[in-house]
Protein backbone atom coordinates (compact mmCIF):
# COMPACT_ATOMS: atom_id res chain seq x y z
CA UNK A 1 0.00 0.00 0.00
CA UNK A 2 0.84 3.88 -0.70
CA UNK A 3 1.92 5.85 2.44
CA UNK A 4 2.12 9.60 3.14
CA UNK A 5 5.04 11.23 4.36
CA UNK A 6 3.46 11.45 7.96
CA UNK A 7 3.04 7.18 7.60
CA UNK A 8 -0.93 7.29 7.03
CA UNK A 9 -2.92 5.32 3.70
CA UNK A 10 -3.08 6.95 0.71
CA UNK A 11 -5.49 6.12 -2.43
CA UNK A 12 -3.53 6.95 -5.13
CA UNK A 13 -5.81 5.95 -8.33
CA UNK A 14 -7.62 7.93 -10.29
CA UNK A 15 -11.00 6.87 -12.80
CA UNK A 16 -7.93 6.85 -15.47
CA UNK A 17 -6.38 4.34 -14.25
CA UNK A 18 -9.11 1.77 -15.81
CA UNK A 19 -7.58 -1.00 -17.07
CA UNK A 20 -4.69 -1.08 -15.20
CA UNK A 21 -3.50 -3.92 -12.75
CA UNK A 22 -4.23 -2.73 -9.05
CA UNK A 23 -3.62 -3.18 -5.24
CA UNK A 24 -5.97 -1.49 -2.72
CA UNK A 25 -6.99 -2.13 0.91
CA UNK A 26 -10.58 -1.50 1.71
CA UNK A 27 -13.31 -1.79 4.66
CA UNK A 28 -16.12 -4.65 4.73
CA UNK A 29 -19.34 -4.47 6.65
CA UNK A 30 -18.55 -6.59 9.56
CA UNK A 31 -20.46 -7.58 12.71
CA UNK A 32 -18.27 -5.72 14.91
CA UNK A 33 -17.84 -2.14 14.82
CA UNK A 34 -15.64 -0.46 12.14
CA UNK A 35 -15.45 -3.52 9.87
CA UNK A 36 -12.52 -5.62 9.47
CA UNK A 37 -9.81 -4.47 6.34
CA UNK A 38 -9.68 -6.53 2.80
CA UNK A 39 -6.93 -6.60 0.13
CA UNK A 40 -7.88 -7.09 -3.28
CA UNK A 41 -4.88 -7.51 -6.18
CA UNK A 42 -5.83 -7.35 -10.00
CA UNK A 43 -7.23 -5.67 -13.18
CA UNK A 44 -9.30 -2.33 -12.10
CA UNK A 45 -12.17 -3.29 -14.87
CA UNK A 46 -14.33 -0.09 -14.10
CA UNK A 47 -15.28 2.76 -11.87
CA UNK A 48 -18.88 3.61 -12.12
CA UNK A 49 -20.85 5.40 -9.80
CA UNK A 50 -18.96 5.38 -6.78
CA UNK A 51 -18.05 1.25 -7.33
CA UNK A 52 -15.04 -0.10 -8.08
CA UNK A 53 -14.52 -3.26 -10.06
CA UNK A 54 -11.45 -5.40 -9.50
CA UNK A 55 -11.07 -8.33 -11.62
CA UNK A 56 -8.71 -11.51 -10.13
CA UNK A 57 -6.64 -13.52 -12.23
CA UNK A 58 -9.12 -16.23 -11.53
CA UNK A 59 -11.99 -13.90 -13.17
CA UNK A 60 -13.48 -13.42 -9.95
CA UNK A 61 -14.84 -10.10 -9.88
CA UNK A 62 -14.82 -8.22 -6.52
CA UNK A 63 -16.93 -4.74 -6.28
CA UNK A 64 -15.67 -2.49 -3.69
CA UNK A 65 -17.49 0.84 -2.84
CA UNK A 66 -15.29 4.05 -3.62
CA UNK A 67 -16.37 4.98 0.28
CA UNK A 68 -14.98 1.96 1.68
CA UNK A 69 -11.40 2.62 0.29
CA UNK A 70 -8.39 2.83 2.80
CA UNK A 71 -5.63 2.97 0.32
CA UNK A 72 -5.17 1.72 -3.57
CA UNK A 73 -2.29 1.73 -5.86
CA UNK A 74 -1.37 0.81 -9.62
CA UNK A 75 0.80 -2.01 -9.78
CA UNK A 76 3.26 -3.71 -11.85
CA UNK A 77 2.00 -6.64 -14.26
CA UNK A 78 1.95 -9.62 -12.44
CA UNK A 79 5.93 -11.24 -13.10
CA UNK A 80 6.22 -13.82 -15.80
CA UNK A 81 5.81 -17.83 -14.44
CA UNK A 82 8.88 -19.24 -14.40
CA UNK A 83 7.45 -22.66 -14.53
CA UNK A 84 6.90 -23.79 -18.23
CA UNK A 85 7.91 -22.71 -21.50
CA UNK A 86 7.48 -19.01 -22.34
CA UNK A 87 3.87 -18.57 -24.12
CA UNK A 88 1.68 -15.60 -24.90
CA UNK A 89 -2.15 -15.67 -24.20
CA UNK A 90 -3.16 -15.00 -28.15
CA UNK A 91 -0.44 -17.71 -29.23
CA UNK A 92 -2.02 -20.64 -26.52
CA UNK A 93 -5.25 -19.03 -27.38
CA UNK A 94 -4.84 -19.98 -31.71
CA UNK A 95 -3.11 -23.03 -30.55
CA UNK A 96 -5.59 -24.72 -28.22
CA UNK A 97 -8.76 -23.03 -30.97
CA UNK A 98 -7.16 -25.51 -33.65
CA UNK A 99 -6.78 -28.53 -31.43
CA UNK A 100 -10.60 -28.53 -31.26
CA UNK A 101 -12.29 -27.02 -34.18
CA UNK A 102 -16.02 -26.54 -34.59
CA UNK A 103 -18.21 -27.85 -37.60
CA UNK A 104 -18.88 -24.26 -38.61
CA UNK A 105 -17.92 -20.88 -38.15
CA UNK A 106 -18.07 -17.46 -39.02
CA UNK A 107 -16.05 -13.96 -38.42
CA UNK A 108 -17.31 -10.82 -36.49
CA UNK A 109 -14.46 -8.72 -37.39
CA UNK A 110 -11.66 -10.28 -34.74
CA UNK A 111 -14.19 -12.49 -33.35
CA UNK A 112 -14.53 -15.76 -34.42
CA UNK A 113 -18.49 -17.37 -34.12
CA UNK A 114 -18.30 -21.38 -33.27
CA UNK A 115 -20.85 -24.01 -33.34
CA UNK A 116 -20.92 -28.16 -33.26
CA UNK A 117 -24.49 -28.65 -32.91
CA UNK A 118 -23.72 -28.50 -28.95
CA UNK A 119 -20.88 -30.69 -28.36
CA UNK A 120 -18.88 -29.15 -25.84
CA UNK A 121 -18.99 -24.87 -25.01
CA UNK A 122 -15.88 -25.00 -26.59
CA UNK A 123 -16.58 -25.59 -29.99
CA UNK A 124 -19.62 -23.60 -29.11
CA UNK A 125 -19.13 -20.56 -28.04
CA UNK A 126 -17.41 -17.25 -29.79
CA UNK A 127 -13.47 -16.77 -29.81
CA UNK A 128 -12.87 -12.83 -29.06
CA UNK A 129 -9.24 -12.56 -30.10
CA UNK A 130 -9.65 -9.11 -31.02
CA UNK A 131 -12.49 -5.93 -32.11
CA UNK A 132 -15.53 -7.28 -33.13
CA UNK A 133 -15.98 -4.19 -36.15
CA UNK A 134 -19.01 -3.56 -33.70
CA UNK A 135 -20.50 -1.60 -30.28
CA UNK A 136 -19.79 -4.10 -28.30
CA UNK A 137 -23.92 -4.10 -27.48
CA UNK A 138 -24.98 -4.33 -30.93
CA UNK A 139 -21.86 -7.37 -31.57
CA UNK A 140 -23.28 -9.66 -28.44
CA UNK A 141 -26.54 -8.98 -30.23
CA UNK A 142 -25.47 -10.34 -33.59
CA UNK A 143 -23.87 -13.51 -31.42
CA UNK A 144 -27.22 -14.04 -29.55
CA UNK A 145 -29.12 -14.19 -33.06
CA UNK A 146 -26.55 -16.71 -34.67
CA UNK A 147 -26.87 -19.12 -31.60
CA UNK A 148 -30.17 -19.01 -32.24
CA UNK A 149 -30.73 -19.85 -35.59
CA UNK A 150 -28.40 -23.14 -34.92
CA UNK A 151 -30.87 -23.95 -31.44
CA UNK A 152 -27.67 -22.96 -29.12
CA UNK A 153 -27.48 -21.14 -26.13
CA UNK A 154 -25.21 -18.47 -26.88
CA UNK A 155 -21.43 -18.30 -24.84
CA UNK A 156 -18.14 -15.83 -25.20
CA UNK A 157 -15.03 -17.55 -23.67
CA UNK A 158 -12.82 -15.26 -22.59
CA UNK A 159 -9.43 -15.60 -20.61
CA UNK A 160 -7.62 -13.50 -17.10
CA UNK A 161 -4.90 -14.02 -15.24
CA UNK A 162 -2.07 -13.46 -17.87
CA UNK A 163 -0.78 -10.51 -20.27
CA UNK A 164 -2.81 -9.69 -22.92
CA UNK A 165 -5.53 -11.48 -21.55
CA UNK A 166 -9.53 -10.32 -21.45
CA UNK A 167 -10.95 -8.88 -17.97
CA UNK A 168 -12.16 -5.70 -19.42
CA UNK A 169 -14.13 -7.66 -21.75
CA UNK A 170 -15.23 -9.84 -18.82
CA UNK A 171 -16.14 -6.93 -16.89
CA UNK A 172 -17.90 -5.37 -20.15
CA UNK A 173 -19.97 -9.03 -20.51
CA UNK A 174 -21.28 -8.87 -16.82
CA UNK A 175 -22.68 -5.01 -17.21
CA UNK A 176 -24.67 -6.52 -20.44
CA UNK A 177 -26.20 -9.12 -18.22
CA UNK A 178 -23.50 -12.11 -19.24
CA UNK A 179 -22.32 -14.46 -16.65
CA UNK A 180 -19.45 -17.10 -16.49
CA UNK A 181 -21.17 -20.33 -15.53
CA UNK A 182 -17.88 -22.56 -15.96
CA UNK A 183 -13.97 -21.69 -15.39
CA UNK A 184 -10.81 -23.45 -16.31
CA UNK A 185 -7.20 -23.25 -15.93
CA UNK A 186 -5.07 -23.39 -19.17
CA UNK A 187 -2.05 -25.46 -18.00
CA UNK A 188 1.61 -25.74 -19.45
CA UNK A 189 4.82 -27.34 -19.04
CA UNK A 190 7.57 -29.02 -20.49
CA UNK A 191 7.00 -32.08 -22.81
CA UNK A 192 10.18 -33.99 -22.04
CA UNK A 193 9.23 -34.68 -18.66
CA UNK A 194 6.07 -36.47 -19.15
CA UNK A 195 7.88 -38.44 -21.69
CA UNK A 196 10.29 -39.31 -19.29
CA UNK A 197 8.18 -40.39 -16.60
CA UNK A 198 8.17 -43.96 -15.43
CA UNK A 199 5.04 -45.78 -16.77
CA UNK A 200 3.96 -49.04 -18.38
CA UNK A 201 2.80 -48.08 -21.80
CA UNK A 202 3.19 -51.49 -22.80
CA UNK A 203 -0.39 -51.69 -23.26
CA UNK A 204 -1.14 -48.32 -24.46
CA UNK A 205 -2.21 -48.28 -28.20
CA UNK A 206 -1.78 -45.28 -30.62
CA UNK A 207 -4.33 -44.76 -33.46
CA UNK A 208 -4.68 -41.92 -36.14
CA UNK A 209 -8.58 -42.52 -35.86
CA UNK A 210 -10.86 -42.87 -33.24
CA UNK A 211 -13.43 -45.96 -33.42
CA UNK A 212 -17.08 -46.72 -31.24
CA UNK A 213 -15.08 -48.15 -28.49
CA UNK A 214 -12.97 -44.80 -27.88
CA UNK A 215 -15.77 -42.75 -28.16
CA UNK A 216 -18.26 -45.29 -25.32
CA UNK A 217 -14.87 -44.34 -22.49
CA UNK A 218 -15.23 -40.76 -23.44
CA UNK A 219 -17.66 -39.50 -21.12
CA UNK A 220 -18.58 -35.93 -22.59
CA UNK A 221 -20.23 -37.58 -26.28
CA UNK A 222 -23.14 -38.33 -25.44
CA UNK A 223 -25.04 -40.12 -28.19
CA UNK A 224 -22.06 -40.05 -30.75
CA UNK A 225 -22.56 -38.36 -34.16
CA UNK A 226 -20.58 -36.66 -37.00
CA UNK A 227 -20.25 -33.60 -35.46
CA UNK A 228 -18.52 -35.26 -32.30
CA UNK A 229 -15.89 -37.37 -34.44
CA UNK A 230 -15.22 -33.68 -36.47
CA UNK A 231 -14.17 -31.66 -33.59
CA UNK A 232 -12.63 -34.85 -32.02
CA UNK A 233 -10.60 -35.52 -35.33
CA UNK A 234 -9.55 -31.74 -36.04
CA UNK A 235 -5.82 -30.72 -35.64
CA UNK A 236 -3.04 -30.20 -37.37
CA UNK A 237 -1.72 -33.59 -36.06
CA UNK A 238 -4.04 -35.58 -33.95
CA UNK A 239 -3.46 -39.04 -32.25
CA UNK A 240 -6.02 -41.28 -29.95
CA UNK A 241 -4.71 -43.42 -26.88
CA UNK A 242 -6.47 -46.35 -25.79
CA UNK A 243 -5.94 -48.63 -23.50
CA UNK A 244 -7.88 -52.24 -23.26
CA UNK A 245 -10.42 -53.12 -20.95
CA UNK A 246 -12.49 -55.24 -20.11
CA UNK A 247 -15.23 -56.02 -23.10
CA UNK A 248 -15.28 -53.74 -25.88
CA UNK A 249 -14.80 -50.71 -23.84
CA UNK A 250 -11.28 -49.14 -22.96
CA UNK A 251 -10.19 -48.73 -19.97
CA UNK A 252 -8.47 -45.94 -20.82
CA UNK A 253 -8.68 -43.08 -23.36
CA UNK A 254 -6.75 -39.77 -24.33
CA UNK A 255 -6.35 -37.31 -27.02
CA UNK A 256 -3.29 -35.13 -27.95
CA UNK A 257 -3.09 -32.74 -30.96
CA UNK A 258 0.66 -31.98 -32.07
CA UNK A 259 0.96 -28.55 -33.68
CA UNK A 260 4.64 -27.31 -34.43
CA UNK A 261 6.53 -27.13 -30.82
CA UNK A 262 2.95 -27.71 -29.12
CA UNK A 263 1.50 -30.41 -27.61
CA UNK A 264 -2.21 -30.00 -26.44
CA UNK A 265 -3.49 -33.67 -24.30
CA UNK A 266 -7.47 -33.89 -23.91
CA UNK A 267 -9.96 -36.66 -23.12
CA UNK A 268 -7.84 -38.12 -20.34
CA UNK A 269 -10.65 -40.66 -19.14
CA UNK A 270 -9.60 -43.66 -16.93
CA UNK A 271 -12.93 -46.23 -16.20
CA UNK A 272 -13.07 -45.56 -12.32
CA UNK A 273 -12.90 -49.20 -11.76
CA UNK A 274 -9.39 -49.08 -13.26
CA UNK A 275 -8.17 -46.00 -11.13
CA UNK A 276 -5.35 -45.30 -9.29
CA UNK A 277 -3.12 -48.07 -11.55
CA UNK A 278 -1.61 -45.24 -13.18
CA UNK A 279 -3.32 -45.75 -16.36
CA UNK A 280 -3.93 -42.00 -17.04
CA UNK A 281 0.14 -41.48 -17.06
CA UNK A 282 0.78 -44.32 -18.98
CA UNK A 283 -1.83 -42.56 -21.58
CA UNK A 284 0.18 -39.08 -21.41
CA UNK A 285 3.94 -40.64 -21.70
CA UNK A 286 3.00 -42.77 -24.67
CA UNK A 287 1.42 -39.52 -26.65
CA UNK A 288 4.22 -37.48 -25.32
CA UNK A 289 6.75 -39.91 -26.72
CA UNK A 290 5.26 -39.49 -30.27
CA UNK A 291 4.83 -35.77 -29.91
CA UNK A 292 8.23 -35.72 -29.51
CA UNK A 293 9.22 -37.83 -31.57
CA UNK A 294 7.33 -34.95 -34.39
CA UNK A 295 9.29 -32.06 -32.80
CA UNK A 296 7.20 -30.57 -30.26
CA UNK A 297 8.60 -29.55 -26.73
CA UNK A 298 6.11 -27.87 -25.18
CA UNK A 299 2.48 -29.04 -23.13
CA UNK A 300 -0.64 -27.66 -22.79
CA UNK A 301 -4.28 -28.72 -21.39
CA UNK A 302 -6.94 -27.82 -19.98
CA UNK A 303 -8.84 -28.78 -16.89
CA UNK A 304 -11.65 -27.55 -15.00
CA UNK A 305 -11.16 -25.62 -11.57
CA UNK A 306 -13.04 -28.28 -9.72
CA UNK A 307 -11.44 -30.98 -10.76
CA UNK A 308 -9.40 -31.78 -8.41
CA UNK A 309 -7.98 -34.82 -8.79
CA UNK A 310 -6.79 -33.78 -12.60
CA UNK A 311 -5.41 -30.79 -11.02
CA UNK A 312 -3.49 -32.59 -8.60
CA UNK A 313 -2.26 -35.11 -11.35
CA UNK A 314 -0.89 -32.71 -13.76
CA UNK A 315 0.75 -30.72 -11.31
CA UNK A 316 2.80 -33.54 -10.35
CA UNK A 317 4.02 -34.13 -13.59
CA UNK A 318 4.88 -30.66 -14.23
CA UNK A 319 2.10 -28.41 -15.33
CA UNK A 320 1.77 -24.82 -14.49
CA UNK A 321 -1.46 -22.65 -14.91
CA UNK A 322 -0.78 -20.07 -17.42
CA UNK A 323 -4.04 -18.25 -17.48
CA UNK A 324 -8.07 -19.09 -17.11
CA UNK A 325 -10.79 -19.25 -19.27
CA UNK A 326 -14.42 -18.67 -18.62
CA UNK A 327 -17.73 -19.42 -20.65
CA UNK A 328 -20.04 -16.70 -20.09
CA UNK A 329 -23.42 -17.63 -21.32
CA UNK A 330 -26.44 -15.05 -22.29
CA UNK A 331 -28.95 -13.42 -19.81
CA UNK A 332 -32.21 -14.68 -20.98
CA UNK A 333 -34.28 -12.43 -23.14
Amino acid sequence: MEFTAGGRLEVRMTHADVGKRVSVRYVTEASDAGGRFTDAVGVLTSWDAGVLLITRRTGESVRIAESSLVAGKVVPAAPARRRGPAASFEELARVTARAWEPVESEPLGGWTLRAAAGFTRRANSVLPLGDPGLPLGEALARVRDWYAERDLPAYVQTATGAEGTQELLCAELERHGWRSEVTAEVRVGALAPVGDLDADISSVRLSRSLDESWLHRYNRSGVPGPHVVSVLSSGPSVWFASVPGTGDVPAAIGRCVVDGRWAGFMAVEVDPAHRRRGLASAVMTALARQALDEGASAAWLQVETDNGGARALYEGMGFAVHHHYHHYGAAEA
